[in-house]
């Protein structure tokens, strides 16, 4: 990285905490909290333009949609209009979710959110929305239009039609393959136990979503594939991932409603065991210590995924990304399709039942 390539930071010595409101009390907004550095925190949610009381968060994201250097803020609402806050750069916020086109669904009803994360998932340099919603709403999948504004691709692909009758807890964008396109995992599980008395095909326990990004903005739903321990029905809530034997690629955890957890460790299989990650830790000096808030430019093998701009990484703390995206064919092309179809029938996600402490 030379001194062109510089992160840019945006921080300040005074640490902010946004703590969602969940459902408790119908009047109770979302708080932020400001440190002042001394183990004190101010409260600063009515200052900032915050102080909503009629949203049931239940999901929060940090991404800088319009890609202006200050981090804005997403908040899931459950049966309440979502809210898309812009940082305005002074320690304040505007509402923009209405106008950005993510407050509702396609037909203007709220629906009831809950996960929510932001990735460029088709490498157009803005970050889009995922956002998990109840049975017979589907999945939110709000592609960044630039300028603001953001078209729900969910109706209109695989990750719509799949997610119609499951419900969508913890979600995430995670690049499984290492293949430098971000794919999709969804934690799912009903809340009601008898709720195939009322709705037959809807089940209380249900496997989990895990959508292989393709290119050119399309998915394809591959959790079948991936084994039946993988595959198998759950009563799902939360979900993470990390790298916890440092082999460079990105292991699973899914917990359950009043059951066990379940780690699930990648061992990749055909075409995807000769990708490669790059892992990159921000260490800051004039900044906060993480280097939270850096943009990081990329290119490889001279091209990138976006013709001649640079593809842009937003890492929180440690982050990987796949590095085998450029020299490969096009992932429509027939070539690579091929490739997919001599894939081992073996699961890249094997369930890890006896963990090597040594290893973690």
């Amino acid at each position: 990285m030379d001194a062109g390539d510089r992160p840019v930071l945006h921080a300040r010595r005074q640490k902010q905490i946004l703590l969602h409101s969940g459902i408790l009390q119908r009047d109770f907004c979302s708080p932020l909290a400001q440190s002042w550095g001394n183990g004190t925190f101010e409260d600063v949610t009515q200052k900032a333009g915050l102080g909503d009381p009629t949203s049931k968060t239940l999901g929060i994201a940090v991404l800088d949609f319009d890609n202006d250097g200050w981090p804005d803020l997403l908040f899931s609402n459950d049966t309440q209009p979502n809210k898309l806050y812009r940082n305005n750069g002074n320690g304040t916020f505007a509402e923009k979710a209405v106008v950005a086109g993510i407050a509702f669904s396609e037909d203007g009803v709220a629906r009831a959110g809950m996960g929510v994360d932001a990735a460029d998932y088709d490498h157009s340099g803005f970050p889009s929305l995922l956002i998990t919603n109840f049975s017979n709403q589907m999945l939110s999948l709000y592609h960044n239009e630039g300028k603001g504004l953001f078209v729900d691709e969910a109706p209109r692909s695989e990750i719509g039609r799949a997610s119609l009758l499951t419900l969508g807890f913890g979600c995430f964008f995670f690049d499984y393959d290492l293949d430098g396109w971000p794919d999709v995992l969804v934690a799912n599980g009903h809340i009601d136990a008898d709720i195939q008395r009322v709705q037959a095909n809807v089940k209380y326990a249900m496997p989990p979503h895990l959508f292989r990004n393709v290119g050119m903005g399309k998915f394809e739903e591959v959790t079948k594939s991936l084994g039946p321990a993988f595959a198998s029905p759950r009563v799902g809530r939360g979900a993470a991932y990390a790298d916890i034997n440092n082999d460079g690629r990105l292991d699973l955890l899914l917990s359950t409603n009043a059951g066990p957890v379940y780690l699930f460790r990648n061992e990749a299989q055909g075409a995807a065991a000769s990708n490669r990650s790059l892992r990159i830790k921000l260490i800051g000096t004039k900044s906060n210590r993480n280097g939270i808030g850096a943009t990081i430019k990329l290119t490889a093998a001279g091209r990138n995924a976006n013709s001649n701009a640079p593809q842009r990484l937003q890492l929180p703390l440690r982050q990987r990304t796949g590095l085998n995206l450029w020299p490969r064919p096009q992932r429509n092309s027939r070539h690579y399709r091929n490739s997919l179809a001599q894939r081992p029938a073996r699961s890249p996600f094997q369930r890890w039942r006896r963990p090597d402490p040594r290893r973690i």
